[in-house]
């Protein structure tokens, strides 16, 4: 509809109606309607997303869940074909875990696509238009190409517009750009390219702060800034985190190693001349034993009560893994306004009486009490129910200078972009009339013929002239918004031109950091995190920001322009990022999106922190999206994985501890389940090699596996933080969970010693019934019942004992008081209990085929889980005396 090759923004007023079709009295109700069946609703058009039954059925199809439902098939076959043996139940329980996890997880991780939803509650419902020269209230939905729109201050804009008239408009722009100031807009053409900068639009998702306005709409729906950046938030590929990666990693190295024994162990029993069916059931039993059943709902509800304890930090976790990725993260991308500072104006700084001297808006002094009275007198607020609203500037000027002797408004000049200056005009109680003037230095300087000090007026000369501009540049260049600020009284009947004003001095405002940010800094760049801030507000503003919170602490950092990002090819933008200092201003949602992929593609970790629209895309697009809950829009708290619920950077800071723990935590417990895998393999591999009875029943492996050990395993999910675990950096690129430092440990060492233990107590109940090597037994002889009981109590008794010495895999477990852990308390007695509940319950014997034991096989077990937790700490010792040896670099 507008000419070819011409943006709107860049055509006169009328010129622009006229492309649109359109004119000052609006469209017909007969046209408005013919151009809604073309363009269709105003509204953010949802993308085709995942359904629901699919999300939940990937809980049950991924490759550890597909492991569990081949163990649980193996199962239900042998038991079709060789009753008796147990394995009937064992696979109904292999299913019930399953399906216990695979709901739970998907309860957990699941969300909710309702970013939609909160890009609808930014955009008005209803607004003002005309249609046909008549002012009418229509439904935002119904807005088409054309229509003109009267908006005034407070008003939200429902689509883009271009300004046909303008009075004192300025637009908060911070929800599409991360802009900290609102920005003034008017009616005439603008050359500049750019569609988010351009001073003669309007966009959907903005906010008229003061003034009003006519515009006519030339974008609707998703053909708006606002519905692109929908449409980047809502395709937006989901990254899969470390921990799942690592997860899986974890499950294919579980299964090939089952599986491989499985079939290693069924060829021998062949060889050996086993039945064909015990044979196979034995081979089943060798898979089940190294398959940890445990392994995911104790991931999973590790999570859980990770989510929790960041909770009580002010943290919310949205998404589970993502617990364990802020830990292992790298880069911090943060956003300026609203994250690093208060989103909130305030007076930082005065040029008064010749020097500079920090605001201090309670106690006015004499040299700045014109400073005051300008401050306090002009303006274009107003005050509903007493409380001032309108421009976050003009309120914070307004604040600083006080109530003491407010005047009678009774003229105005608005602000506008060609004079960049406002004055007003009042007269006091005698009726004495007074002009206050404010605007941009170079714009009030010149109207100026005297400066103010203390009270008296002094000829505004050369040098003072050549001292005020560099007292601006010098507050510019630390980000601060410089203003001017004049007066001048008028004589009775004099017209109130803006000439012969006395400067009264320059104000320095900005958006003040928070106060706890630079500690926050500081520990991260302690803790190996880079942070780099990536804002859409000015360059200078972002470095002195950046400069105050610690983020730059160079003389010469790299400043990137969101236009250099788009200009760069990705392998520039990548070696651009290796500046020691960087930090990016003026960034669009696309920019920001390509600076994360840049990151990620030089193998760093990245959180994204935002908490505007424009943050959104970038928020889901990184592998750990962080939004402001208090002052950040629900868009970027819908795409984010973590939500700061006091709005508090260094919140973050605490997460990553938390996050760290968990890698740590998972690892603890890894090793934890390792070990006692082994020591139910060893029973097995005895059965084949030595012609012995079985010493333990595939069941029996379900009871340590989902029984005993579950709440321990889970307890050392929920170990705090160690001390020094913000002072390492994150872990190196490519270190696994499942190291084979971890292996070695569990298969190695600690499994080895339960597994002797597992056999010697196995043993010792056979031969004190009379048992002798190559005797056989039924499965149903109490004696053997018995004796795979004392197998089943002894590795019991070894993972207490692990329990305790799996706190650190380097100090010694006497470090650890048990108090720091509550759950661990919990985890010891529940793993007594239900070995107790196992052993001497007629239901525990029943279902698991066990027997009671006498107090001699506990006497004889005991030295067993003793040398266990011995051997380990004479480890550990060894680890730390290596450690501190000179060059050992531990």
């Amino acid at each position: 509809m507008e000419p070819s090759g011409v943006h709107i923004a860049h055509l006169e007023s009328q010129a622009a109606l006229s492309s649109l079709g359109s004119g000052p009295q609006g469209l017909s109700d007969a046209e408005a309607a013919r151009r809604r069946r073309e363009f269709g609703p105003n509204r953010i058009e949802a993308v085709a997303g995942e359904p629901i039954w699919l999300a939940l059925l990937k809980e049950f199809t991924h490759f550890f869940a597909l492991l569990l439902w081949f163990a649980a098939a193996l199962a239900f076959y042998a038991e079709h074909f060789e009753r008796g043996q147990g394995m009937a139940q064992l696979g109904f329980a292999i299913v019930a875990v399953i399906f216990i996890n695979g709901l739970f997880a998907f309860w957990q991780t699941y969300r909710a696509q309702r970013a939609l939803a909160a890009l609808r509650e930014l955009l008005p419902a209803r607004v003002e238009a005309l249609r046909g020269g008549r002012p009418v209230e229509i439904e935002a939905a119904d807005l088409v190409p054309g229509d003109m729109l009267l908006l005034a201050e407070g008003a939200q804009v429902p689509a883009d517009c271009r300004i046909v008239e303008s009075w004192s408009l300025r637009v908060n722009l911070a929800t599409l750009t991360g802009e900290s100031l609102p920005r003034a807009r008017s009616a005439e053409s603008d050359s500049g390219a750019d569609t988010l900068h351009a001073r003669n639009l309007l966009l959907a998702g903005t906010a008229i702060v003061s003034g009003e306005c006519r515009a006519a709409v030339y974008a609707t729906g998703m053909n708006t800034e606002f519905g692109r950046i929908a449409h980047l938030t809502q395709t937006a590929g989901e990254a899969e985190s470390p921990l799942q990666k690592e997860i899986r990693r974890v499950s294919r190295i579980v299964a090939a190693l089952a599986i491989a024994l499985g079939l290693v162990f069924f060829a021998i029993g062949h060889v050996i001349g086993l039945p064909f069916w015990a044979n196979f059931t034995f081979a089943i039993g060798i898979i089940v034993a190294n398959v940890p059943e445990g392994l995911l709902p104790t991931v999973t509800l590790a999570l859980a009560l990770a989510t929790q304890r960041m909770a009580r930090r002010q943290a919310l976790v949205r998404h589970l893994p993502a617990v364990e990725t802020l830990g292992s993260t790298t880069v911090i991308l943060t956003d300026k306004t609203g994250t690093l500072t208060q989103n909130r104006m305030a007076v930082r700084e005065l040029f008064v009486g010749g020097r500079h001297v920090l605001a201090a808006r309670r106690w006015p002094k004499a040299a700045d009490l014109e400073l005051r009275a300008v401050a306090r007198h002009c303006h274009s607020l107003k005050f509903p129910g007493g409380h001032p609203s309108g421009d976050p500037m003009e309120i914070a000027l307004w604040e600083f200078g006080g109530t003491d002797g407010a005047e009678e408004r009774v003229g105005e000049q608005p602000f506008d972009t060609e004079r960049r200056r406002m004055s007003v005009t009042t007269h006091d109680a005698s009726g004495r009339r007074n002009l206050w003037c404010k605007g941009a230095p170079e714009a009030v300087l010149p109207l100026c013929t005297a400066w103010i000090e203390r009270g008296a007026a002094r000829p505004l000369d050369a040098e003072m002239r050549q001292r005020l501009r560099r007292a601006e540049d010098d507050m510019a260049d630390r980000g601060l918004r410089v203003l001017a600020l004049a007066w001048r009284p008028l004589a009775e009947g004099e017209e109130a031109a803006e000439a012969d004003l006395r400067f009264c001095g320059l104000v320095g405002l900005d958006d003040p950091p928070r106060p706890d940010v630079h500690e926050a800094v500081t520990r991260c760049r302690q803790a190996g995190v880079r942070a780099i801030m990536i804002t859409g507000d000015h360059p200078r503003t972002a470095l002195a920001i950046a400069r105050e919170v610690g983020l730059v602490r160079g003389a010469g950092p790299s400043v990137i322009l969101g236009d250099d990002v788009r200009r760069m090819a990705p392998a520039e933008l990548q070696l651009a990022l290796d500046a020691p200092e960087v930090l990016f201003a003026r960034v669009t949602a696309e920019q920001k999106m390509l600076v994360v992929q840049a990151l990620q593609h030089k193998g760093e970790v990245v959180a994204v922190t935002g908490d505007g629209v424009n943050d959104a895309p970038a928020l889901k697009t990184a592998d750990i999206g962080i939004a402001m809950g208090r002052s950040g829009t629900d868009v970027a708290r819908e795409a984010s994985d973590i939500v700061l619920l006091d709005d508090h950077f260094a919140t973050i800071v605490d997460a990553v501890e938390e996050g760290r723990a968990v890698f740590d935590n998972i690892r603890k417990f890894l090793t934890y389940i390792f070990t006692h895998n082994f020591a139910e393999l060893v029973p097995f591999l005895a059965f084949a090699l030595t012609r012995i009875p079985l010493p333990l029943t595939a069941i029996q492996v379900l009871a340590i596996d989902l029984g005993t050990d579950t709440v321990p395993a889970l307890a050392l999910g929920a170990e705090p933080p160690h001390a020094d675990v913000m002072q390492k950096p994150p872990r190196r690129h490519g270190e696994h969970l499942l190291s084979w430092r971890v292996l070695a440990r569990a298969y190695l060492f600690l499994g080895p010693i339960e597994a002797v233990a597992a056999m010697a107590a196995f043993f010792f109940v056979l031969h004190g019934a009379g048992w002798h090597y190559g005797d056989d037994l039924p499965r149903t002889d109490p004696h053997y019942v018995q004796a795979t009981t004392a197998c089943l109590a002894a590795i019991v008794l070894g993972q207490i004992a692990n329990l305790f010495v799996c706190r650190h895999p380097r100090l010694p477990a006497w470090r650890f008081p048990l108090g720091e852990n509550r759950l661990l308390a919990l985890g010891l007695a529940t793993e007594v209990g239900v070995l107790l509940a196992i052993v001497y319950t007629p239901w525990g014997q029943e279902l698991f085929a066990t027997a009671s034991l006498p107090a001699e096989v506990w006497l004889y077990m005991l030295p067993f889980a003793l040398a266990l937790a011995v051997f380990e700490e004479g480890r550990k010792a060894l680890v730390r005396m290596a450690g501190r040896r000179p060059g050992s670099g531990g």
